[in-house]
């Protein structure tokens, strides 16, 4: 296991605090719900697909999270991968009318697993890295 010098653990603290605030605003897009505030199609399509988006999006950096000491999940594209194979397991699981967080298959849900999957990784490995300086794990 590798150790960790002060400020290797300092810039873990900034990351883990950082992916806790993507968490709680995550969270708070259920908690508010601001598909009561739209048209009748943006409430159909928000509780249709906003889960879809943000859960997968949410999990990819919740990996992130222990990528410093589980180090197959240091490459964007392991972490990637698992979220989207896990989602998209779900989902058969539905089509085959097994419940696994649902109970509705539905394909369009697999592209939104994708668009979600695809957010995280653009905000990982593109804009964080610009926006904070911590965020460049040292191999």
């Amino acid at each position: 296991m590798d150790s960790f010098s002060p400020a290797d653990l300092k810039q873990i603290r900034k990351r883990r605090n950082v992916i806790v605030a993507i968490q709680l605003l995550l969270a708070l897009g259920f908690i508010i719900r601001p598909a009561n505030y739209l048209s009748r199609e943006g409430y159909i399509f928000y509780h249709s697909y906003y889960a879809d988006v943000m859960i997968p999006f949410g999990f990819y950096f919740l990996l992130s999270v222990n990528e410093q000491l589980m180090t197959f999940l240091r490459n964007w594209k392991i972490r990637a991968a698992v979220v989207f194979t896990g989602a998209t397991i779900t989902e058969v699981l539905q089509y085959f009318g097994i419940y696994a967080l649902g109970v509705t298959f539905d394909p369009l849900d697999i592209l939104a697993f994708a668009i979600g999957t695809i957010m995280a990784v653009l905000v990982d490995r593109l804009l964080f890295p610009i926006i904070f300086s911590f965020w460049e794990i040292k191999k």
